[in-house]
């Protein structure tokens, strides 16, 4: 009985690795999988996320900023802008056919990955910012500026 007990452990245990080395979970075939760098098997190009997301809703995304692999192993993160508005992040597999829209949380760290990369796509740079109309109040040497937007209607 014991014999058989650990027979079946180890059955079972193989059973897992298999299924999470296959092609179930975008990780490569059973025999090999993936290189670990997952790129070299994997490819998405701005083209092809904007296709695949423009055939589910077309005209709301204007333009794919960039793609890059997620945080989690099989996705591929695709951040874009939708028409002139704000951009968001969205996510791909490996596989192509299933979009992802959400957060991310890393549970060990605690913390919305995310919401993280969603900062950096909105930050500004305000070196950009065109100066030449505005109206300056201080000095000019000041170690900190503040630029105030307004509409004036």
């Amino acid at each position: 009985m014991k014999r058989f007990v650990v027979l079946l452990s180890v059955l079972l245990l193989l059973g897992v690795l298999i299924l999470f080395r296959s092609n179930t979970f975008g990780f490569g075939e059973i025999a090999g999988a993936c290189e670990p760098d997952c790129q070299k098997c994997h490819t998405l190009t701005k083209k092809e996320a904007f296709g695949i997301l423009n055939a589910i809703a077309p005209g709301v995304i204007s333009e794919v900023i960039d793609v890059r692999l997620s945080p989690v192993r099989g996705l591929w993160e695709v951040d874009i802008k939708l028409g002139q508005g704000p951009k968001d992040i969205l996510y791909i597999d490996f596989s192509k056919g299933k979009i992802i829209q959400g957060i991310i949380i890393d549970v060990k760290e605690k913390v919305d990955i995310t919401s993280q990369r969603r900062q950096e796509l909105m930050k500004v740079d305000v070196s950009t910012i065109p100066l030449d109309e505005a109206l300056q109040m201080g000095e000019t040497s000041a170690g900190y500026k503040v630029i105030v937007f307004s509409d004036p209607e």
